[in-house]
């Protein structure tokens, strides 16, 4: 059995330990890269250190850091309130606004990872506030952050074009966008079906003080308004709020502008600046903006600490070493190579397709276009298949399945959602990253593939 194999064989057993026994998977993950880098691929621990994520691991510390202490001083109920003020109590906009505000983010230049670990934390706590499927919000930002990923100005975008100048493809800015824009467009409208969001319709118009106004098409001798349980009533009338926590004392308002809530605006304000407008790393930025908040008011964040989302820094790390030993040993290159040379151009192209998504569920997706986008060059000069709409669709294999929670984007939406069982949200988060797996593939090379696009 080569050496590739029994790497890939361990670590399907990983996912069965770790689903059937409850263990934390990073530690699985950490103990399998030791035991195959050391026995299989002959690595010392250098060789097996270097695929920490430390980056990631920064990232996901310091953004929950940082997000915790804004729960603490009360910074994520104004931000909440305000985004609920925004759409004019629509509750059901909400998730949409995120969609939109990340694919912006991203469209104009910020890395995905920057632009979820922004705008993921205020999402998720909207949704915790507002009984929103965490799934949903977490699933609207990826999303979203996807769908403005591949403009012609964007880091991913500008990567690609790269790719296919150098490797002497034709190539279409446009066409590359659009795709990405639209299939994750698709997908979040899907999404948002499937996940309830048709029932956020309903709940009508959320008011300032945690009750909703809701539409009804009774009529009353009264002939106005009326409140719930008058009875006289015609034109509208008031019901309980979703949650519990919309209709607390502390938590029914938007509190007030108190001095740490402005200084913690502030930061997250620079936060943004300094990502967007100066390229810092996301990460060391606020982790940086968190001890200077500590520094200040440290009785606001004497818990902060305790709620980085430690289990989840282990598993994402853990699993992401072991990543690293397949790509040390060559694992990914030798199952790409395997792909690349069968001689029917269309299965080949479907299954590059399915290793992107794949293995970018796991590993970076830029990294992963960069390598299959090379090994498609030969069956592209054929002339069977548009050099176009091939990396088009490699494009969006390789970057949708970002809401796995294996990688950045998924992990940083697992690590920023309050109040949730988060065994089950990563249950919930590894289903729908496997269905996107499974499913879009075929599906965008059956739209962008076998028409033959450019």
């Amino acid at each position: 059995m080569s050496p590739e194999l029994v790497s890939i064989l361990v670590l399907a057993v990983v996912f069965v330990i770790a689903t059937t026994r409850s263990v934390n998977m990073g530690a699985l993950a950490f103990a399998a890269a030791f035991g195959v880098g050391t026995l299989v691929a002959d690595l010392d621990a250098d060789g097996v250190f270097a695929g920490f994520p430390g980056d990631l691991f920064v990232v996901l510390v310091g953004v929950t850091y940082l997000f915790a202490i804004a729960r603490a001083n009360g910074t994520t109920d104004w931000l909440v309130h305000a985004a609920v003020r925004l759409v004019r109590g629509r509750v059901a906009l909400i998730p949409w606004v995120m969609f939109a505000l990340t694919g912006a983010l991203t469209a104009i230049g910020a890395v995905s990872p920057a632009a979820v670990a922004i705008v993921a934390p205020i999402a998720l706590s909207f949704a915790a506030r507002y009984r929103i499927s965490p799934l949903l919000m977490g699933a609207m930002v990826v999303h979203g952050a996807q769908a403005g990923g591949f403009s012609p100005i964007s880091i991913y975008g500008s990567i690609v074009n790269g790719i296919v100048e150098r490797e002497k493809l034709p190539g279409s800015e446009i066409t590359l966008f659009l795709a990405s824009l639209l299939a994750n467009l698709v997908i979040a409208g899907v999404v948002f079906v499937v996940c309830g969001g048709l029932k956020l319709w309903s709940r009508g118009a959320v008011t300032g003080t945690g009750t909703e106004t809701k539409e009804t098409g009774g009529t009353g001798s009264g002939g106005g308004s009326g409140t719930a349980g008058t009875g006289n009533g015609g034109g509208t009338r008031t019901a309980p709020a979703p949650t519990a926590a919309a209709t607390r004392p502390d938590t029914a308002a938007a509190g007030p502008l108190t001095t740490p809530v402005v200084a913690t605006l502030v930061s997250l304000v620079a936060l943004v600046v300094a990502v967007l407008g100066f390229d810092l790393d996301a990460g060391l930025t606020a982790i940086t903006l968190a001890v200077v908040l500590s520094t200040a008011w440290p009785d606001d964040s004497r818990k902060a600490v305790s709620e980085i989302a430690w289990p989840t820094v282990l598993l994402i790390c853990g699993v992401l070493t072991y990543v690293g030993v397949l790509d040390e040993m060559g694992t990914i290159t030798w199952a790409g190579e395997g792909v690349g040379g069968i001689g029917v151009p269309l299965l080949a192209a479907v299954l590059l397709c399915y290793i992107g998504a794949i293995v970018s569920a796991f590993a970076s997706s830029v990294g992963i276009m960069g390598a299959l986008i090379p090994l498609a060059v030969p069956f592209l000069a054929q002339g069977e298949i548009g050099a176009v709409g091939m990396v088009a669709a490699l494009a969006v294999s390789a970057t949708v399945v970002d809401v796995s929670p294996f990688s950045t984007n998924g992990a940083l939406v697992l690590a920023a959602a309050p109040d949730v069982d988060r065994e089950r949200f990563f249950r919930q988060l590894m289903a729908y990253g496997g269905i996107v797996v499974a499913a879009v593939p075929a599906v965008v090379w059956l739209v962008m593939v076998a028409p033959g696009w450019g």
